[in-house]
C-alpha cells in the first residue's frame, strides 16, 4: 500500500515469561466500551511510565532479576532494574538481516538451571536459534548465551506449563514447523526434549487453550488444534477445524461466552481485524465453529494476553498494534494503541477498553525501506511488539502491562488497587 492510502486508511480508523504460570488479580476503573463503537472511546485513567524510551527491541519478560524482591523488567539486550529502572546492558542483540528487526524475538523468564536466579529463553528469526540466556551470579556482569536448537525462522515463543505439572514447555512459532520444547532436566545438566508435531497445522502463529474440555491444554495453529493425549509421548491427533489466516501469537482459547465450551480469538498479525470463533455443537454432536469480528479498526494486531484485569472472576485480553510489524503493511503509520476487549455475557457483545492511543505518523518516509518508528513516531509512542507482559509491577494486588516495540519499552499501571 501506497503511503497515500496508508495515511488515509489511518485517518479513516484513527478513533494493544513466563507468564503462564500465574497471575495476580485487580480492579480496574476504565469504562468498558463496545468494540463496534471505536469513535467514542474516552482517554483512560492507565498511567504510562517510560521504562527506555529509546528501546527499539520487541520482546519482554519481568520477573526480580536481582533477587532483592522487587518485578524487574529484561527486553533486549539489557535488564531495567525496579523501581527506578536503572538499566544493565548484559548481551550484545545485533540487527538482523533486515535492519529494521533486532535479534530478539522473545524474552520468556525461568531459572534454566535451578541456581536460584531467573535466566531468558529466547528465540531469534534471522539466525533461527533458540537460546537460554544465563544469569550470572553478578547480574551487571555479561550474561552467557546457551544454544537449545536451531529449527528454524521463529516470529517469537512463549513458557506454559503446558501439562500441568510445572514442567515449562517453550512453544514457537517455527516457520513450517509445530515444535515443543521441555525442559526436563535444570541440572546437574540442563536437558530439553524436543516434541515434533504434525506440521500440518503450521503457520503464522500459535496458541493454546483446553479446546475439547477434557482438562488437558491443546496446542491451537492457524489450520486446527492439537489435542493433547493423557500420556504426553503419545502423537497428538490434529483436527484441521478451521483456518484463521496470517494470525497472532498468543492464539487464545477460552470460554468467553460462558456457554462451557472454548472460544478462539486472534489477531490478524500483518493486516486489520481482531476476531473470534464461536464454538458450539451440531445437531450430531460434533464441534462446529462461527467466525465473528470483534475490532477491525486497527492492523498489525500481532499478539494477544489473557488475564482477569478488572478482578471480576472473568478473564479479557490485551492488544494493539505492533508498530512497524512490517512498516510496509496497510496501516502501518497509523496511531499506535493498546486496548482491553472484554465479552459481556449479559449483552452478549464485546466491550472495549482503551490503555493506550498515540498519535499516527504523517511525516513517515514514502519509502517503507527507510522508516523508524523511534523518528516516525512522536517520542514516547507506546505499542506492542511480539510480545507483552502481564505482571503485577507495583505489587498492589492488580495487574498491569509492559509494552516493549520498536518505539520504546513501557509500563502501563492498573488505575485501581
Amino acid at each position: 500500500m501506497s503511503y497515500v492510502k496508508d495515511l488515509r486508511r489511518s485517518h479513516f480508523f484513527s478513533c494493544r515469561s513466563l507468564y503462564a504460570f500465574g497471575l495476580g488479580v485487580c480492579a480496574l476503573a476504565n469504562p468498558w466500551l463496545n468494540a463496534d463503537e471505536p469513535q467514542s472511546l474516552n482517554a483512560t485513567a492507565w498511567k504510562k511510565h517510560t521504562i527506555n524510551d529509546q528501546s527499539p527491541f520487541e520482546a519482554v519478560g519481568v520477573a526480580d532479576f536481582n533477587g532483592d524482591g522487587k518485578n524487574d523488567v529484561f527486553s533486549g539486550d539489557s535488564w531495567y532494574a525496579a523501581p527506578d529502572w536503572t538499566q544493565h546492558k548484559v548481551r550484545n542483540v545485533p540487527p538482523g538481516t533486515n535492519p529494521q528487526y533486532h535479534e530478539d524475538f522473545a524474552d520468556a523468564p525461568l531459572d534454566v538451571n535451578g541456581d536460584g536466579r531467573v535466566d531468558i529463553v529466547t528465540c531469534a528469526y534471522f539466525s533461527r536459534r533458540i537460546a537460554w540466556v544465563e544469569n550470572p551470579t553478578d547480574p551487571t556482569k555479561a550474561w552467557i548465551e546457551h544454544e537449545i536448537d536451531s529449527p528454524g525462522s521463529m516470529e517469537t515463543s512463549y513458557l506454559i506449563d503446558l501439562y500441568g505439572d510445572k514442567t515449562p514447555v517453550l512453544i514457537p512459532n517455527v516457520g513450517g514447523q509445530v515444535l515443543l520444547y521441555e525442559l526436563v532436566s535444570k541440572t546437574p545438566k540442563v536437558e530439553w526434549r524436543t516434541r515434533k508435531l504434525d506440521p500440518k497445522g503450521a503457520g503464522h502463529g500459535v496458541g493454546h487453550g483446553d479446546i475439547n474440555q477434557d482438562g488437558r491444554i491443546d496446542v491451537i495453529t492457524p489450520n486446527g488444534w492439537y489435542e493433547q493425549p493423557s500420556d504426553r509421548s503419545s502423537d497428538r491427533t490434529f483436527h484441521p477445524e478451521f483456518q484463521l489466516g496470517t494470525a497472532s501469537i498468543e492464539i487464545i482459547g477460552h470460554d468467553f461466552d460462558g456457554d462451557g465450551d472454548t472460544d478462539v480469538a486472534w489477531g490478524m498479525g500483518h493486516d486489520f481485524g481482531l476476531h473470534w470463533l464461536v464454538q458450539s455443537k451440531d445437531a450430531t454432536g460434533n464441534r462446529i465453529w462461527e467466525k465473528k469480528d470483534i475490532d477491525t479498526s486497527f492492523s498489525q494486531v500481532h499478539t494477544l494476553h489473557l488475564a482477569d484485569f478488572d478482578g471480576d472472576g472473568e478473564k479479557e485480553f490485551v492488544t494493539g498494534k505492533r508498530i512497524y510489524a512490517h512498516a510496509s503493511e496497510p496501516g502501518a503509520t497509523a496511531e499506535p494503541c493498546l486496548y482491553l476487549f472484554k465479552f459481556d455475557r449479559k449483552t452478549s457483545q464485546w466491550k472495549k477498553g482503551t490503555v493506550y492511543r498515540g498519535d499516527p505518523a504523517p511525516a513517515a518516509p514514502l519509502n517503507p525501506e527507510q522508516r523508524n518508528a523511534l523518528k516516525d513516531f512522536r517520542p514516547g509512542s507506546a505499542g506492542t511488539g511480539l510480545q507483552m507482559a502481564v505482571h503485577d509491577m507495583d505489587s498492589d494486588g492488580d495487574i498491569d502491562i509492559v509494552a516493549p516495540g520498536k518505539s520504546g519499552l513501557y509500563w502501563f499501571e492498573n488505575p485501581l488497587k
